[in-house]
């Protein structure tokens, strides 16, 4: 930004302002002409500065960050130079931030344990100097906890003080030792008595307000969010502990966790487009597999009873707050069970993690308080369509009867040209009228057959199948069947399914209906996106937010 002042020293006249007369510094013609000049002047080159030139900010973004680099550059030399290790194999820690803060929660201000010896690592996130004293901040996985930095407490005294303060950075990965001491106001401090350098950072940090501000550059630097902001590790700490409480809780059950083929032959046991490769050994083409469904079904024919899988999926479609092309899934098989008891072992899942990771069943999610604690609600998708709207689709005899009296309720974004069958009719209404009303966690149950091909029939309607999907926060987070395990049936509905427009170059996966025609117990089948339920316990919006590091366009 471009300034000047007017220098009143050159102005020695007196004016009357108003009718007051009053003293000031009045400006001659000349002297105020000049100073108006400037003015436009300045006014030209800022709004040019601020004017937003993408190739002229990164420019000189590159350029500070050069300059930047060759700085840390110099000092990683001088500190070779100084005889320090600035890249180190290993490091001795004795504990973390946070169980110092736990063990050392008594001391009062002023007072330090000097009989034991502390050894901690991690990088600095912040460095103050005060003449022979130094605050720095040292963050670990656990937390942060203040350095004491005294001249005199270093073993090598003042050259190591100087290294410190002069060629430390933050970002800066050190290891030190010391004692532990609560400073006069309060703060838990370690005394550094010796340090080293683990690995000197050859970048700077961005600045903690302006510099990681934009969404996909977070998200491209993925590992720079992580440093800058402690609540995306917390995020995939928790991720870590909804998935290992999932899994303690099956395996309590008796389910034996099998690891299915990524790679498939024919994209099955989903609805979804696959990302195709190719294996130049046999020369064939492959798919990534778009669910485990139909491998875990081969496992139930083989002999196992209780089978479940937690693993990556590819789906090769479009991405949102809610999708990403690989997403992780929780496949489960029961034989001689039902979609009642998937109900059952769902409900039970979900109250049970929430209680591990959140402490609670009530949770908040985007402002809505849910309640996970209570039976979850169980609705026909038929009766959800009644409610809200006001119409018994399955009540209608044929479909354009049905159409015309859904014309007058002038549903917003919904085409019914397309639609073949009242199931299909169903179906959309739930779709666009009632999904994103279910904040509550509800189980929608009987689906229309057009669209459950590997559910069983119902047993009391033969349009619909026994299959539910739990619904929260306006959002689908599990899917399950009474699943069909009729060879003969099966084929017909794969064989039909293949007849759409949308199906055209696909094929029956074989292997699947031939190991079906072995003999599949009744078996009861639920899938679950571990993704969206982590989403839902840690209240984040986005599933970028709970993926580590979620796919991007190239930049």
């Amino acid at each position: 930004m471009v300034g000047f002042k007017r220098d009143r020293r050159c102005c020695s006249q007196t004016c009357a302002v108003g009718r007051r007369k009053q003293k000031s510094f009045a400006l001659d013609r000349k002297f105020s002409f000049r100073c108006d000049f400037l003015l436009s002047c300045c006014q030209q080159i800022n709004q040019s500065q601020t004017t937003s030139n993408p190739l002229n900010e990164s420019l000189i973004q590159q350029r500070e960050e050069q300059a930047l680099k060759k700085q840390r550059m110099e000092k990683l030399k001088a500190l070779e130079t100084a005889g320090f290790c600035t890249f180190a194999y290993r490091w001795n820690k004795t504990h973390n931030a946070m169980e110092l803060k736990t063990l050392y929660d008594y001391l009062s201000p002023g007072e330090q344990v000097t009989q034991v010896g502390i050894s901690l690592a991690g990088r600095i996130k912040s460095k103050r100097t005060f003449g022979k004293l130094m605050f720095l901040t040292l963050e670990d996985d656990s937390g942060s906890i203040q350095l004491y930095v005294e001249q005199q407490n270093l073993c090598s005294g003042q050259d190591s003080y100087r290294c410190i303060k002069s060629l430390v950075d933050i970002g800066d990965i050190v290891g030190v030792q010391g004692w532990i001491k609560r400073t006069d106001k309060g703060e838990l401090s370690i005394v550094v008595k010796d340090w080293q350098m683990l690995a000197k950072s050859l970048l700077p940090l961005p600045d903690k307000f302006h510099g990681l501000t934009d969404v996909a550059k977070r998200y491209r630097h993925r590992h720079l969010d992580m440093i800058v902001n402690p609540n995306v590790r917390q995020v995939l700490k928790q991720r870590a502990h909804i998935v290992s409480a999932i899994r303690e809780l099956l395996e309590r059950k008796h389910f034996v966790e099998v690891e299915t083929p990524a790679l498939h032959r024919i994209a099955g046991g989903a609805d979804a487009s696959p990302f195709v490769t190719y294996h130049e050994a046999l020369d064939l083409q492959l798919t990534l597999r778009i669910a485990t469904e139909l491998f875990l079904k081969r496992c139930i024919v083989g002999g196992f009873e209780k089978v479940y899988e937690i693993g990556r999926v590819f789906r090769n479609e479009g991405i949102s707050t809610r999708h990403n092309p690989e997403f992780t899934s929780l496949e489960l098989y029961e034989a001689y069970k039902d979609y009642q008891d998937m109900m059952n072992l769902t409900e039970e899942l979900i109250q049970t993690v929430a209680k591990q990771v959140c402490g609670t069943t009530e949770i908040v999610y985007m402002e809505e308080r849910i309640q996970l604690g209570a039976p979850f609600r169980r609705v026909t998708m038929n009766d959800l369509v009644k409610e809200t709207i006001g119409l018994d689709i399955l009540s209608y005899e044929d479909l354009e009867t049905a159409k015309r009296s859904l014309a007058g309720k002038k549903i917003e974004g919904m085409e019914m040209e397309s639609i073949d069958s009242l199931g299909k009719l169903l179906s959309s209404c739930f779709e666009h009228c009632c999904e994103k009303l279910l904040i509550q966690p509800t189980f929608v149950l009987d689906y229309p057959i057009e669209i459950s091909p590997l559910a069983k029939q119902h047993r009391k309607d033969p349009r619909l199948t026994e299959r539910f999907e739990l619904y929260i926060a306006g959002r689908e987070l599990a899917n399950a069947f009474s699943e069909l395990n009729d060879p003969i049936e099966q084929r017909e509905r794969l064989m039909k399914q293949l007849q759409g427009a949308e199906q055209v170059g696909k094929e029956l996966d074989e292997d699947f209906l031939l190991a079906l025609e072995q003999g599949m117990p009744p078996t009861g089948g639920m899938g679950m996106g571990i993704d969206r339920l982590v989403m839902l316990l840690t209240n984040s919006s986005s599933i970028r937010q709970v993926i580590a590091f979620p796919l991007l366009k190239p930049e």
